[in-house]
């Protein structure tokens, strides 16, 4: 009988090249990271009758010629430097370049098992907008600890008007922001599903829908791991670790920590009832506070999930809920 195999091609980015290699082969491209040159690598895939292509994420390099592919209708792999990186420890493969590294790429890409489906176009720029964001709200937060440490009435004037200036902006960002996305009926309806949810403000529930797009088709287990809020066993024979949460979406996570914090102290009775319950059985706060976040990203899963806007329990349910 004859063998079939998948052919697959793999990409390494760099801010002006693109070193691209078949797997199995010795076919070998490098073009230029621009619309032309992704013009000219999508017929040299099509040709080879590529039907995936992996590509290392390159710190945005990468985003225009996957789009591009993906417009083609290739089945593109975006994937972290890091799965790359143990790939080629795996392999023992210790020498390192563009071309080598595409090699490497394509291997990598041809034994992943599980491809996920590519998230939706339109949040991309909303992506980049909340990355805007962040980036001014870390200036304010840079700005507040200088003026701390400086003494001179005059240069403190100047940290204060500079902070004010900031958050004009920082408010009228995020206020485009949600505008934009308010304009999609659907997106605004998520939006709204998360927003709804006592302790969760409008940024967060910004950060939610555009950092997890998947929110809402996954399990219980496939949301708390992609948010990085799963613990995970460290056991070996007789030794028991403690269970430590690891990987998923950091920005994510970061975010979620305050709000929850928030939420489990003062704004939403069940994250309240989670939260001393935890604590009342010995539980470290920044442990309660991990679970809360935990079973809050869940909640918001199953709202989605349901199409269901945030529907608070009694008090007496909230205290019997794990």
């Amino acid at each position: 009988m004859r063998k079939h195999t998948m052919v697959c091609a793999g990409i390494d980015t760099g801010k002006r090249k693109l070193d691209v290699a078949i797997d199995g082969t010795a076919e070998r491209l490098q073009v230029e990271n621009t619309p032309c040159g992704h013009a000219k690598l999508s017929v040299w895939l099509r040709s080879r009758r590529v039907q995936r292509i992996g590509i290392e994420a390159s710190g945005g390099y990468e985003e225009a010629v996957v789009a591009r592919l993906r417009s083609d209708r290739f089945v593109v792999v975006v994937l972290e430097p890091a799965r790359v990186r143990s790939y080629a420890q795996f392999q023992l493969q210790r020498a390192k370049n563009d071309k080598i590294d595409a090699v490497l790429i394509a291997a990598c890409t041809r034994v992943i098992k599980k491809i996920h489906a590519p998230p939706d176009p339109r949040l991309a720029p909303f992506a980049m907008h909340l990355t805007l964001i962040e980036q001014i709200t870390e200036d304010i937060r840079r700005i507040k600890t200088r003026r701390e440490s400086c003494r001179d009435a005059r240069i403190q004037q100047l940290w204060d008007e500079e902070v004010q200036r900031l958050k004009r902006h920082l408010k009228s960002e995020l206020a485009a922001l949600v505008a934009a996305i308010r304009r999609h009926r659907d997106l605004a309806q998520r939006l709204a599903l998360i927003s709804s949810v006592a302790g969760v403000g409008l940024r967060t529930a910004v950060a939610i829908l555009v950092r997890m797009p998947e929110i809402g088709r996954l399990t219980r287990g496939q949301v708390a791991a992609l948010a990085g809020l799963a613990p995970y066993d460290d056991d070996s024979g007789e030794h028991s670790g403690l269970r430590r949460i690891k990987g998923g979406r950091r920005k994510l996570r970061n975010l979620l920590y305050m709000p929850v914090m928030g939420a489990a102290t003062q704004h939403n009775p069940l994250l309240k009832a989670c939260y001393q319950r935890l604590r009342a059985r010995g539980k470290e706060a920044k442990v309660a506070l991990i679970a809360c976040m935990r079973k809050l990203i869940v909640i918001l899963n199953t709202m989605l999930a349901r199409d269901q806007t945030w529907n608070p329990p009694t008090p007496t349910a909230a205290a019997a809920t794990v």
